[in-house]
């Protein structure tokens, strides 16, 4: 992408995205901030995700991001972050969460994550899914103590349903983030991605991993209740979409043959429209 992109390239970067619609809400200002986050996040996600790149080379295309993002916050020529200045200047937004983030990739870059310990896959919730909420909740104009808390509660329960509901795609590109604890607890046998997935026993780790979504998404939504100040009905929508995808999936188990949950689109227009009018 050219880090010059205007904000209507940028949206149409978006467009394609299941956020878009969250983003879509916002004022200009604060919509044209998000599309330039989610841009620099789309980017660096592909980077880590380039099967067809040598590891080597997708670590120094990250380490070039940091770079970039270093010289941002120096003053000078940000190179490829061109894209974020505005949104870094008029929103003051942290350069340790854009770190935080390529950090996360980087993560995926230097193995294939497979059956991380619980804690590991807690730090890479944070870097790549809560540090972009950290980024996220300072362009909505929340406050830090409520905007810190909802970021780290709404990150982890989106990223804890995204793992749940790529678990086949994952796998094929030897990928596994199911941790490490309910799947030994499930007696489910470390080994080949896709001979792991395809055993039944996983079923019981996916639900013990949707239980901890579960506590996020009530911790998301009890911070969202108490309406603290901000721009929330982009947070709002996404909590609306994505914890009944992870009742739609509990319902239908983790056995193999698994179908993909999708957001429908239609209820997801609904959606925006009776959080529009009711918040």
């Amino acid at each position: 992408m050219n880090p010059k992109a205007t904000p209507a390239q940028l949206q149409a970067q978006v467009s394609g995205s299941s956020f878009y619609a969250g983003m879509r809400v916002l004022p200009k200002a604060e919509r044209e901030a998000m599309y330039a986050v989610y841009a620099f996040c789309r980017q660096v996600d592909d980077i880590a995700d380039d099967e067809g790149g040598k590891r080597e080379d997708r670590a120094a295309a990250l380490d070039a991001w940091r770079a970039d993002i270093d010289a941002l916050y120096a003053g000078r020529d940000p190179g490829q972050a061109a894209l974020l200045v505005d949104a870094v200047d008029r929103f003051k937004l942290e350069k340790a969460d854009f770190i935080a983030v390529i950090d996360g990739m980087a993560m995926d870059v230097e193995e294939d994550v497979r059956w991380p310990p619980f804690e590991t896959l807690d730090l890479y919730c944070d870097r790549v899914a809560s540090a972009v909420g950290r980024l996220s909740v300072k362009i909505f104009g929340m406050e830090q103590e409520p905007g810190i808390a909802l970021a780290y509660h709404l990150g982890r329960a989106l990223q804890f349903t995204n793992i749940l509901r790529d678990i086949d795609e994952d796998a094929t590109i030897g990928r596994v983030y199911l941790p490490r604890e309910p799947l030994a607890a499930a007696g489910v046998v470390f080994g080949e991605p896709l001979v792991l997935v395809a055993d039944p026993r996983i079923d019981g780790a996916c639900r013990m991993l949707a239980a901890k979504a579960h506590e996020h998404f009530a911790a998301a939504q009890e911070i969202l209740a108490a309406r603290p100040r901000g721009h929330l009905l982009a947070p709002r929508l996404m909590a609306a979409v994505y914890e009944p995808i992870l009742r739609r999936m509990e319902a239908a188990g983790w056995g193999t043959p698994r179908t993909r949950i999708r957001v429908n689109k239609p209820a997801l227009l609904f959606t925006v429209l009776r959080l529009s009018l009711f918040r």
